[in-house]
């Protein structure tokens, strides 16, 4: 047992700091029971979840953005490099995508902090506030704080109900990596395993170019759930580096999401995926298990692809059936993210 002082004749900042804090770790200590804790406090009020698996679809794996009329009144893009693509940039939204949910028969999903809106997490937010029982969110982690600030926004963000982070290495500096010890990357990381919150890393230049760095995260922070998005962009044709990637099962915090499989066909494949599924899914599910695998669309990128949304998540349960469709399909997600209630 861990006895916490709160000093009251600490400054004001501190003082805050302090109680964030203790908040935080008191809602962890309610749920440490739990193999995973599923969040903390919202809007919504404290979150309930059990340890059974529910038979919901779960989309881990998607984005949500501001519409052009909503970024001009509202919801401002980061800049002007970051406006969506003209195809897609009104088909983001929560209700188009809530349009397509219903369509797939899909529950709740897992909104990841989009680049276009960057570091200002606020149409998230606000998409999570009004549509708490349907999106959940994972945050998107700055590296050009310094690491106090950036465990300070991580903790105020988890509070505000996001339940994951997310690295991008490419924000990082030139020269900078995610494990350096003393960076921001890492004091995250670290705190992230102390609170239970999954850290996703996307390595959309390859898995080889960031292994290194990820092995040092795991080494250095055990208790961190890592997950690699979109199966760690092995594309068919590049075996050697999707070696590497099963080489990762032998970490038990590692979970993959089998998402974005239009991301890593190369020119050997297309929709509905059978190379996919033989080359990449049949591997991964033989060395990770069903507990750690995870379907994701990848909305609204998806919509421009055969299938489009709906196929997206139909395929992938049609590879599974029992336990392990239960578990890829929406269990995994659960356990990591909390129910979706």
């Amino acid at each position: 047992q861990v006895i916490y002082r709160l000093d009251l004749h600490a400054r004001p900042l501190q003082l805050c700091t302090m109680l964030r804090r203790f908040t935080i770790l008191a809602a962890v200590s309610s749920s440490s029971k739990s193999l995973y804790v599923s969040s903390f406090v919202s809007a919504s009020g404290p979150r309930r979840f059990g340890s059974s698996l529910s038979m919901k679809q779960i989309d881990s794996h998607l984005h949500v953005w501001a519409s052009s009329d909503e970024a001009s009144s509202s919801f401002p893009y980061a800049g002007d490099d970051q406006v969506p693509p003209k195809s897609i940039q009104d088909e983001a939204t929560p209700e188009k995508l809530l349009e397509r949910m219903e369509e797939a028969k899909v529950d709740g999903c897992l909104i990841v902090q989009p680049i276009n809106h960057k570091f200002d997490h606020s149409y998230v937010s606000d998409a999570m506030r009004r549509y708490p029982d349907k999106f959940k969110g994972m945050l998107l982690h700055d590296p050009s704080l310094s690491p106090d600030m950036a465990v300070t926004r991580l903790e105020e963000l988890v509070l505000a109900g996001f339940c994951g982070v997310r690295f991008n290495p490419y924000l990082w500096p030139e020269g900078k990596t995610m494990s350096e010890d003393g960076g921001n990357g890492l004091a995250v990381y670290k705190r992230c395993g102390e609170l239970k919150v999954p850290v996703g890393v996307m390595c959309f230049k390859g898995l080889g170019l960031h292994l290194d760095d990820i092995e040092a995260l795991i080494s250095k922070s055990p208790d961190t759930t890592l997950i690699l998005d979109h199966i760690g962009f092995c594309k068919l044709g590049d075996d050697e580096t999707f070696e590497k990637l099963i080489s990762l099962a032998r970490h038990p915090n590692v979970v993959v999401k089998v998402s974005a499989m239009f991301r890593n066909t190369g020119e050997e494949d297309s929709y509905p995926y059978e190379k996919i599924r033989e080359k990449r899914f049949g591997p991964l599910l033989a060395a990770f298990g069903a507990k750690r695998l995870m379907v994701g669309s990848d909305f609204p990128f998806v919509l421009e692809t055969e299938g489009s949304y709906r196929g997206a998540i139909s395929v992938v349960s049609e590879w599974v059936e029992g336990s392990d469709r239960e578990a890829i399909m929406g269990g995994t997600a659960e356990r990591l993210f909390g129910k979706w209630e």
